[in-house]
This record gives structure tokens, sequence and C-alpha cells, in this order.
């Protein structure tokens, strides 16, 4: 019979010497391949088998080397994080300040970016190597605040032993994922961090509701941008005839003329004035404008994707990138389009909408769903992608770059496919790669 897990807010609450105790024999008997009196959560038990996988010492306090000061002003400077500071200090900080925490900012790579509160618990933190420029993803430290949210997607919080790594256990971390409310992609996280026994049950959703706040202030930020955008692209496109749209640095669309609306441009990562071939639009002239480009889109034929591959090795940052006669580009995609892709590269003859609800969500009648995401997703791959049903073009080659390990394939997912999909890809061995 399998022991239920602790309700370790609940106990800790109560007692949180007692909590930190059961932690610890719970931490020893797992990691001894042993039945604890009782389990871990599910979020930390599939964490700790992150670690044994990917060889983290669980008694080593192993630190990389810290970014310079110059390489974390460097990321500030070019971190959306830094829009949402305010937001962050002003709903955690005073706070964190009277229960004896800190606020830890961290960015997409697990890299400390920004660090503030009490000043007693900051120089504890400097003992665990919880420092400026620290690199405090899951698979260097182990199971804490910073890196287990990253991976997983949610907000989580690491008590005592739980954390992995034992010098850790005197600590307690809450996390919360920041990401980018346009295309879900991670910006970075935000933990609450401070002694054990200053850990409260509410932690969680509070630093939850405070990562959430700082999400609704970049999509406020980024539809002012487009507005400012939006008035100096309008005089522009009525001087032109033919296709052109103005876009953001970042490709999303500010205003188009002579075509139909088109949500975001998947935009190469230097993109220079000229002659340029853009996916979705073919052959565009590209030319600067006032906080964005300008793309007029050449009367011609879109050009033929000769090979797509689907990287899914590294966790956390799955990409897709297009290679052909016109040109090569590469895009992050968002944990739901990633799943979505590497479904519809499993099955090249194509699913329908109830198909993929059913793959993602055990139950086919989620179609609208799934009509909405891979609607998104054709805005940004163009004819790449075609429907009835949804499905890569027949012409092109795929490739799916599977992680060593089959149990780190989308590890955030829940969805039954992809659940199948890691059993699969481990009892086909290297030839299923």
């Amino acid at each position: 019979m399998v022991n239920p897990p602790m309700n370790v807010a609940r106990l800790a609450a109560v007692d949180a010497t007692q909590a930190a105790r059961l932690l610890n024999e719970v931490r020893d008997a797992t990691l001894a391949g042993q039945r604890a009196r009782i389990a871990p959560r599910p979020v930390i038990e599939q964490s700790w088998g992150r670690m044994l996988r990917s060889g983290v010492d669980p008694d080593h306090d192993f630190r990389s080397g810290l970014l310079s000061s110059d390489e974390v002003r460097r990321r500030r400077e070019e971190s959306p994080l830094r829009h949402v500071l305010p937001v962050l200090r002003e709903g955690l900080l005073s706070v964190a300040d009277v229960a004896q925490h800190i606020m830890v900012v961290a960015d997409a790579d697990g890299r400390v970016l920004w660090r503030e509160g009490a000043a007693p618990v900051l120089r504890k933190a400097d003992g665990l190597g919880f420092e400026l420029g620290a690199d405090w993803r899951e698979d260097v430290v182990g199971t804490n605040g910073v890196g287990t949210p990253a991976v997983v997607r949610r907000p989580v919080q690491v008590f005592a032993a739980e954390h992995f790594v034992r010098s850790h256990a005197s600590w307690t971390c809450t996390g919360a994922p920041i990401t980018d409310p346009r295309d879900g992609r991670l910006i970075g996280v935000v933990d609450v961090s401070g002694p054990l026994e200053t850990m409260h049950p509410a932690t969680l959703a509070w630093v939850d509701s405070v990562a959430k706040l700082a999400e609704a202030r970049l999509r406020e930020l980024h539809r002012d941008s487009l507005e400012r955008l939006r008035s100096v692209a309008a005089p522009v496109l009525a001087r032109l005839d033919g296709r052109a749209l103005v876009v953001d640095r970042d490709g999303w669309s500010a205003a188009v003329s002579g075509m139909p609306y088109v949500r975001r441009v998947a935009l190469p990562k230097s993109l220079a004035p000229g002659r340029r071939w853009l996916p979705g639009l073919g052959s565009c002239a590209v030319e600067p404008l006032a906080g964005g480009w300008l793309l007029r889109a050449a009367e011609e034929p879109l050009g033929t994707a000769a090979r797509i591959v689907l990287d899914l090795a590294r966790r956390g940052r799955s990409t897709l990138t297009v290679t052909g006669s016109a040109g090569s580009w590469s895009r992050e995609l968002s944990p739901r389009h990633a799943e979505l892709l590497y479904l519809l590269a499993t099955h090249r003859l194509g699913r329908g909408a109830a198909a993929l609800a059913e793959d993602l969500f055990g139950d086919p009648s989620r179609t609208v769903t799934v009509r909405a995401e891979m609607s998104r997703i054709r805005r940004y791959f163009g004819d790449l992608l075609q429907h009835r049903p949804y499905r890569f073009r027949e012409d092109a080659e795929i490739e799916v770059v599977l992680p060593d390990d089959p149990r780190d394939l989308l590890p955030s997912s829940t969805a039954p496919a992809i659940m199948r999909g890691r059993t699969a890809v481990r009892d086909a061995g290297p030839a299923g790669r």
C-alpha cells in the first residue's frame, strides 16, 4: 500500500520543527530506495527523480561560477522583468521583510538578477550561495524554489528537506514562474525565501498572485507600446500600395494594409534592413521604423520548407527551426505549442481537433481550446501547417530531437499522449530518437 503524501503546509503551520524532522526521514528513505512512512508530495518526488537521473549529488553543495557584475547588469537591462520590479516589490517586499524573508528574481536561465529583503536573511542566503549572479537551475543545485517552478511551469513551495541538496534543508523557498503573456514563454521566476521557521501556508498563493499581477502589467505595457507604434504606422501605410505591415521589434503586429491581419511574424534574432525572407510572408522589403519594422511583402509565392527540426532536448527550451532554399529561421515555443507540434510530428497524416483534444486533455469535447491554440500556431508558422486535419506540409522533412532520458520529454506536460510518448520513446530505445 502506498503511503499518502504529507500535507506540509498544514503541519508546518502547527509545528515547523516536527514537519522538518518528518521531511528529513522522508527524504533519506526515498533517496535510499526505501518506502517512507509518508510519501513525498508528487511535485517533489518527481523533482527528486530528475535530480537522481541528472547526477546531482544530494550531499554536495555544488555552486557554479557567479556572473560578473557587468553580466548581471547587462541581463538586467535586457530582461523584461525590469519593467515589473515595482509590482514585485510592492506586492512582496513589505511583508517579506517583516516575516524575515527575502525576495529573489531570477531570469529564464535560473540566474539571480535581483535580491532584496531582510539583511540577516540576505547574509544567510550568501552562505548557501544564493547570491547575485548565482545559477539556481534545478539540474545544478537540486530541487528549489527557483529552478523547480521553471521546470514544471507552476508555483512550487519547497520546504526544509524537500530540497534535494542536504545543506539547503534549513531553508524554505516559494517560487512562481513569470511568463510572457503574449506567447507563454518563460522569462523568469520570482521567489520568496527564508529560514524554515518563517514558512506560512499562505505564502504559495501570495507569491503566485503577485507573479500574475506582474504578468498583467507586462500585458498592459505591451498593449501601450503597440498603440504608440500604431500611431506612427498609420500615415506610413496610408501612402503605400500592396501588402504591408508594421511590427514591433519582437514581430507583434501594430497595423496591416492590403492583407489579412497577422498577429505576429516570426522574425530572425538579428534582423537588418533590406530584402529578407520571413515565415508566413515570403520575400519582404524590411525598413526600420521608430519602435519597430515596416515589412513590405513581395507579390511572389512563398518558399518551400525543406527541413523542420523540433528540438525538445533542452528542458524548458523547446524550439522549431525551419531551413529551406530561401533561408533559415528559428522560434522558441511555449509549452502548449511544443506539445501540439510534437503530436503533429508523430502523426504525419494529421490530427483533427477532437483527436488533439483527446491527446492533450483526455477529453475529445475540448475542441474550442485546441482550435484556438492551432489558430495561434498557424499565424506564427504560416503555410508550414495545414488543417482539416491539422498537419505539417507533406513536402516537409521533419526531425524531432528528443531528450536523452525519455522521462524528460516535455517534463511539465500532463497531456495523456505526451505521457504515453515518454513510455514509447523509452521502449523504442536509441532507434526511437
